[in-house]
Parts: structure tokens; sequence; C-alpha cells
């Protein structure tokens, strides 16, 4: 009998605990789910599965319930997966995670292959899904012999069109904190038509791109961290242009920008007194002093916001000039502002998010002199605000690869990122099962 161990019942947890669930009663495996709050687990799981409170940095549970795997998938916090990933090494154990593949993760490579396990990450939506349904199409590309001239691709977790009920046009459905600190990785960097191009993070959330998908409308994209990496990644060398990017609805990144300049998302110091501090305190300790002039006031001013510009519109629906207590104690300014975002931005009952992806390949045929223009959209809508689009898109990816490993579908040995045929191929085509599926549309 098979033993699967999920360390982590987040919100992007319940699509792959069901799955798996599901899958069980199939194939016989034993599933044990943990998390520090057992209150998740207990949501997210249904008997037999087992659930336990589980603490990482507890050296003993994290060996006894490693070892008694077969396979380990971890959604806790990227930080935490080299932790979980070198107690796989020593029990000689597979290990799946959503997130980017660390540094750390890339030097366990020859250790990891030496012991015949598989360590898999970036097997969730963005990144993961991404990555396949790319790939799928680039060595298609490449396989009909024609040339590659642009590779640009965007992601966004949104919310549904039926729940788009605030200025905004956005609802936090996935971890707040990493909302906050978007684009603080470093500049984003690409290439166009061959010119290497930086974006600062102070310059980020304007240099913007609208992007049109047919049946859900405009959207805006502005870069994603270091896209450069990817030219290895995708075997995309000699490419002329390569971005990837992220998407949200017009006019939210000008609005969002407002709190970057601000110098409200720093997350490097923590400010005074803030247990006893309001929101319109919080704005104001960052403007000009002024006994007489109204935060809002000096806000507008600072920022050049004009008098009928949209932004004031969206500042004031977040409540940040009203006199309510923050009520945290010895937070930074990213801490604060995500905690005023967690109020007005939260699903509600019956809300349903959305997930797009959205690509864009243009390639030069052997027999055309003219250009050939393809795009391939996805859009997946959440169920309700447990069961989301968000978690559908890194739940089943995770929960079809741990599938394929423990029935010997996939039988790589390393460490990987599934950009491969063996994984994306079977993968993309159960997706589709699910409703999780492919546009493509090609223009002459």
């Amino acid at each position: 009998m098979k033993r699967i161990l999920i360390i982590g019942a987040g919100r992007s947890s319940s699509t792959l605990v069901k799955y798996l669930e599901e899958n069980s009663k199939i194939f016989g495996w034993e599933i044990t789910v943990g998390d520090r709050d057992i209150n998740l687990v207990s949501e997210k799981t249904r008997p037999p599965t087992r659930a336990i409170t589980f603490d990482v940095f507890d050296e003993n549970q994290l060996n006894t319930e490693v070892q008694a795997a077969d396979i380990v998938v971890s959604m806790l916090p990227a930080r935490f997966h080299p932790l979980v990933a070198l107690t796989c090494l020593k029990h000689s154990k597979s290990m799946l995670t959503p997130s980017y593949e660390s540094h750390e993760m890339s030097e366990m490579k020859i250790r990891v292959k030496s012991q015949g396990i598989l360590f898999l990450n970036e097997m969730g939506v963005d990144p993961g899904i991404d990555h396949m349904s790319a790939m799928q199409v680039i060595d298609r590309i490449k396989e009909q012999g024609h040339e590659l001239l642009c590779f640009e691709t965007f992601t966004g977790g949104l919310i549904a069109p039926e729940s788009d009920n605030n200025p905004w046009h956005y609802k936090i459905t996935w971890n707040p904190r990493n909302i906050v600190l978007s684009g603080q990785e470093g500049p984003a960097c690409f290439i166009q038509e061959g010119t290497f191009k930086y974006i600062p993070y102070h310059r980020l959330f304007r240099r913007t791109e609208v992007i049109d998908i047919e049946g859900y409308g405009k959207f805006e994209g502005y870069a994603n961290r270091d896209s450069l990496k990817y030219i290895d990644k995708y075997n995309l060398q000699g490419v002329p242009t390569v971005y990837r990017g992220t998407l949200r609805r017009p006019g939210f990144c000008r609005a969002w920008d407002v709190f970057v300049q601000l110098g409200a998302t720093d997350d490097s110091y923590v400010m005074q007194h803030t247990e006893d501090m309001t929101c319109k305190e919080f704005i104001n300790s960052f403007l000009y002093y002024s006994r007489e002039d109204p935060v809002r006031t000096k806000l507008y001013q600072y920022m050049h916001i004009d008098q009928d510009s949209d932004v004031r519109e969206k500042l004031e629906w977040l409540g940040i000039f009203n006199d309510t207590k923050i009520g945290l104690k010895n937070a930074t300014p990213a801490r604060i502002l995500e905690h005023i975002l967690c109020q007005k931005w939260a699903l509600q009952p019956g809300d349903k998010d959305m997930l797009v992806i959205w690509h864009k390949f243009i390639y030069r045929e052997k027999s055309k002199k003219t250009p050939t223009l393809q795009t391939s959209s996805m859009v997946v809508i959440g169920d309700d605000p447990v069961n989301t689009a968000m978690s559908k898109a890194v739940g089943l990816p995770l929960g079809i690869a741990a599938k394929m490993v423990l029935t010997g579908q996939i039988k790589l040995e390393g460490v990987y990122i599934p950009t491969i045929k063996e994984i994306y191929e079977p993968v993309l085509r159960e997706l589709a099962t699910h409703g999780i599926a492919f546009r493509e549309k090609i223009t002459n």
C-alpha cells in the first residue's frame, strides 16, 4: 500500500486533497495531511485520510512522517521546502512542490539522482500549468521546423466577473503577503526584439500593456520577475523576445503604484506604535507634515492624482483615510497594508475567483515571409471561496503528478520542473478532463 504525506493545508490545498482522496479509493493509498492548524486539516479532509497537527520544525515528527511515506507533497511556504527536501533525501523519498525551484533545491540535483528519487518543483499553476502549456506549443512549433520569434506569457489570479463588485476588480485568491510584496524580488528583466530590458520596482506598475482575451474582455499585464532564466528552461536561445508577466484588470496597476511610491509595501523595517495607529495615520506617516491639510489632500497632491481620476475611488473604497485602528504590534508597512487589504479584498460567501493564462507566440514558417501569430488562453472559474480556481489549478497538477509517480507513469530521477513531454503531455491531457484546457487561435 502506497502512502502519501501532504504537508500544509492552506487555501491552495483543497483540490489536491480531494483529488488524491478520490484516487485513493481506486489505488488503495493511505493519505496523511498535516498542518500546524488542525482545523484547516479537518476542513479539507475526509476519513479515512489521517489528519494531524504537524510542526515542520519538529525534527522527530518530520523524520517519522517522511520515512513512513512513499511520496511527499509540500504545500508549505517556499522557504520551508529545502528543510523538507533534506529529510526526503535522508529517507530516499520523492517530493513534489508547487513553488519555484530554489537555489537550494537545484544544488541537490546530484544527490537526488544518485538516490533514484524525484524532486518535481513548479508543479502548480504559476509556475506549473503555464510551463506545461507553453512548452507544448513551443515544442510543436520547433518540431514543425518553424522559427520562433516571440514568446510572451501572462498569468493572473483574479475575481470572476459575476463576483466582481469593487472598484479594484480584484479580491485575494492566494497568499496576501505575496500580493503585497509582488515585484520586489529585484528588477523585472526580459528581452525584447533582441534588446535586454530592465524595469526597477519603482517603475514596474507604470509599464503595462493591454491584453484582450475573447469572452473575458481587457486585462493589463506587468512584467513578472526574471524572464531571462526561462530562455534556458524553455530552450529559447536565440529567440528575440521572451517576456513573462502578471495580469490584472485595467486600472489596478496605476492605483497600486500609489502604495509603491509611498513606501507602504516596504517590509524591511518595523514602524512605531502600530498597535494604536489608524489607517489614516498609517498613510499620513509617509506624507509631508501639515496641521491644516487633510491626509487625502496631501496624498492626492503628492501623487499628482487628478480630481476625476478613478484612482481616487479605489483608494477611498479601501478605507485608508478612516480612523479605524490597525491593531498590529511591531508591524512593517507591508504587513499593515496587507492587514487593510485583507479586510476589503476577502472572498465573501458565494464569491468565485478566476484564473487566467494567456500565451503569445510569433513564428515564421519556412514557406512564408509573413510571421504567424498564435495565442493560447485558459480561463478557469472557481466553485466557491474554498474550491477556488486557484486551488484547482495548483492542486490538480500536483495530484496528477503524484498519481503518475506512484503508478510508475513517471520514472524520472533527479530535480525537475514540468517542461518535458514525459510530464506535460499526460498532465495536460488529464487536466482537460477537469475543465482546465487551452484555447488556441492562429492569425496569419
